[in-house]
């Protein structure tokens, strides 16, 4: 069983879900004081479910594939590669 701790404004019980973990221990960090309307905060120890392995893409496998780079080996990639937006700013 994988476990993590998650902070929270918000008090929940053991066996409710947070962030899509189980709770199984609650801790007190800041107790909450109602009369001046703050909140506390709680360390919530959460069983992590399994992860589960997605299977690769088709596109994603053959990219793999078709372009193997032995070690040592290094090539820039141009912006088409990257797929992204490269933004030039104006001097100032």
């Amino acid at each position: 069983m994988l476990t993590k701790t998650v902070r929270s404004r918000f008090s929940h019980e053991i066996g409710e879900k947070v962030e899509g973990c189980t709770i199984l221990e609650k801790r007190v960090v800041i107790p909450p004081v109602p009369a001046e309307r703050r909140l506390g905060v709680y360390d919530y120890e959460v069983e992590v479910p399994p992860a589960v392995e997605k299977p690769r893409s088709r596109g994603a496998a053959r990219a793999a594939a078709a372009a193997p780079t032995p070690a040592g080996s290094y090539t820039r990639t141009t912006p088409d590669e990257m797929g992204a937006v490269i933004r030039r700013l104006p001097s100032r």
